[in-house]
């Protein structure tokens, strides 16, 4: 069965490339959002999997659509199973994807890393990694502030991840901590 052989990654490799926005027209198709650097590249990299690794899908990419594409999942073939998977987030494995630049990192592999400021102080963990349209941004918790702190993901301000010691060294603009 396709979804043992899945099961059995651990969820750290793979990489979630996409998710489900719901039906696309009454044939099954779904509208299929697509969080890739180039947006059709999602279907080059199939099988993709649910989260927990219990159910797979060959992509096959249709017609571009606000936010996404109209795309069919491998056995999906209702409306209703298409409209039932809204949500879903879809992942990759992450051996499927390609190398990145030194300089470039995938988001999943920054949430979770510890934060410090260039003296040596904890900033906090990155909780998420965020991209409104300008430039990417990351979502710090910090120790005894209430809510999330916005931190631009730029070179001057973020000048060093280390992704195996599992840390950034950020250089925040005065006030923003405050």
């Amino acid at each position: 069965m396709a979804g043992q052989a899945g099961s059995e990654k651990h969820r750290s490799e793979r990489v979630c490339v996409g998710a489900v926005a719901g039906a696309y027209g009454v044939r099954g198709e779904v509208r299929l959002k697509s969080f890739c650097a180039e947006p059709e590249a999602i279907a080059a990299y199939g099988p993709l999997w649910s989260e927990d690794g219990t159910r797979s899908f060959d992509v096959t990419l249709g017609a571009a659509i606000a936010q996404g594409f109209a795309a069919r999942l491998g056995g999906v073939t209702t409306r209703e199973s298409a409209d039932a998977l809204r949500g879903l987030r879809l992942f990759v494995d992450r051996d499927r994807l390609p190398s990145l630049p030194d300089d470039e990192f995938y988001h999943a592999d920054l949430i979770g890393l510890q934060v410090f400021d260039t003296g040596g102080a904890a900033l906090g963990r990155v909780k998420a990694v965020l991209n409104h349209g300008a430039s990417d941004l990351l979502e710090l918790v910090t120790p005894g502030q209430k809510g999330a702190v916005l931190l631009p993901f730029t070179r001057a301000i973020v000048p060093t991840v280390d992704l195996t010691a599992g840390r950034i060294v950020a250089d925040p603009p005065e006030g923003l901590l405050e």
